[in-house]
């Protein structure tokens, strides 16, 4: 079984570099062509997805929709794919947080300390939801499907992909942010995960 990992599209948020967590915020023109360039590449090379999850924010949906194009697979979403909430601080300058004087600052520098805003979502519960819903939704469909579709968030594919690869919080991120509509692809065996 492969199993796809897609960021969505840009949105006008992360054209601003803003913090958008749960917040549901559109997609931005530039999201939608690449979604749909996305879409054509998967066409091209003839991939059809047996099933297509994604998170309940519209960005996320929206790209879904848009790679799907005329297929008829169904899109089921699931509120363990919603992205981790940073609480009071959604809408917050990307720029900011990433100043070592900022209390937030270890979330994309050392998320190993981080502590989350007020309201916020830790590390540990975003991984705990994701893990499960690949123990429970993704996995039980090794001899069912053959391919796979997730459309979701950074930080949230970023905790599918440490369960997967076996990493721990120190290591949340792994190779760095997953660009927006990149396609991440692992295999299944029934057993263990392997990055394609």
């Amino acid at each position: 079984m492969e199993l796809y990992i897609v960021r969505h599209g840009k949105t006008i948020w992360n054209k601003e570099r803003k913090l958008q967590g749960s917040m549901d915020i559109e997609l931005a023109e530039e999201g939608i062509a690449a979604a749909l360039q996305l879409h054509d590449q998967l066409l091209v090379s003839k991939i059809h997805f047996d099933k297509i999850y994604c998170s309940p924010l519209k960005r996320a949906r929206k790209t879904a929709e848009i790679i799907r194009g005329l297929s008829s697979t169904e899109i089921l979403t699931d509120q363990r794919l919603k992205e981790i909430s940073f609480g009071t601080e959604e809408g917050a300058l990307y720029t900011d947080w990433n100043k070592p004087e900022n209390p937030y600052y270890p979330f994309f520098n050392k998320p190993g300390d981080y502590v989350p805003p007020e309201k916020g979502e830790t590390i540990e519960h975003l991984c705990q939801r994701t893990k499960n819903f690949i123990q429970e939704v993704i996995e039980p469909q090794y001899k069912t499907a053959d391919k796979i579709l997730i459309v979701a968030h950074g930080a949230l594919n970023s905790s599918i992909m440490c369960y997967l690869e076996g990493r721990t919080k120190e290591n949340f991120w792994g190779n760095g942010l997953q660009k927006n509509c990149q396609a991440t692809v692992y295999e299944y065996d029934g057993k263990t995960w392997k990055l394609k």
